[in-house]
């Protein structure tokens, strides 16, 4: 029997790609989930995986929201909280790609950019330390890039670089009720996510940065976020880079 066996989690973007395996991993584990998705083209995976997790034996509940928007990340946990009666676990997987020269990137393109990456980020961390049960776990997604040395990703990886120094702050601040909290930093995924910010070239050459010359793939990933959960809930405040080698620090 697992140890999250009975226990309930929110899953933000946790419709499709990296966020529905890790709702459906978490749901053979035992787990209730909350599948948070963002837009309505993405609410018949959300029915999916909900759909998935209920075959597992477990509740699962939907939620729509944009979470740049404070109130829309405190009425995901609300919603949670309401179907299962409390809440033990929460991942973040929301994030936006962008790989665009400084020189040409707009006000309004960095606006979103951190927005959805950072922002996001901080006000689901601070829902997660209000409503979180003592010894529950949170897990943010973040990127190899912040150990990269390279061109066309200074929003994306520079608006994902806070979010270590909120888990820093975060796991000092919720570690005395028992509470850890960690990143993950996957390579560059094989998601729809991925290729258009890249040349079948470029895609090549990311490849031939990591072991086996191949992607990160959400399989190499979900397992060790559930991981973080379970059995290694004593890891804390720390970023796990998890991309065969293709970057490290």
């Amino acid at each position: 029997m697992s140890k999250l066996e009975g226990k309930s989690a929110v899953v933000a973007a946790g419709a499709k790609n990296l966020g529905g395996l890790i709702s459906t991993t978490l749901a053979s584990r035992g787990v209730n989930v909350a599948v948070h998705f963002n837009s309505a083209s993405s609410e018949a995976d959300a029915d999916k995986t909900v759909a998935a997790v209920q075959a597992a034996g477990v509740k699962a509940v939907k939620v729509q929201g944009d979470l740049t928007v404070p109130a829309n990340v405190e009425h995901l946990f609300d919603t949670a909280i309401d179907a299962f009666g409390s809440v033990d676990i929460a991942i973040n997987t929301v994030g936006k790609v962008l790989r665009k020269p400084m020189v040409e990137t707009t006000e309004a393109e960095y606006d979103s950019m951190f927005d959805i990456n950072a922002k996001a980020a901080y006000f689901f961390l601070q829902q997660a330390g209000k409503r979180l049960n003592d010894n529950g776990s949170v897990v943010s997604i973040v990127t190899a890039l912040l150990a990269a040395y390279t061109d066309g990703y200074s929003t994306y990886a520079g608006s994902k670089s806070p979010v270590e120094h909120f888990t820093r702050a975060a796991s000092k601040e919720f570690g005395v009720r028992g509470i850890n909290v960690n990143n993950v930093a996957p390579g560059p995924m094989d998601t729809p996510f991925f290729y258009p910010q890249e040349t079948p070239e470029r895609v090549e050459f990311h490849k031939s940065q990591a072991m086996g010359n191949r992607l990160t793939e959400i399989t190499d990933i979900a397992p060790l976020v559930v991981f973080l959960t379970d059995e290694g809930h004593w890891i804390n405040g720390q970023t796990i880079f998890a991309n065969g080698g293709y970057t490290t620090r």
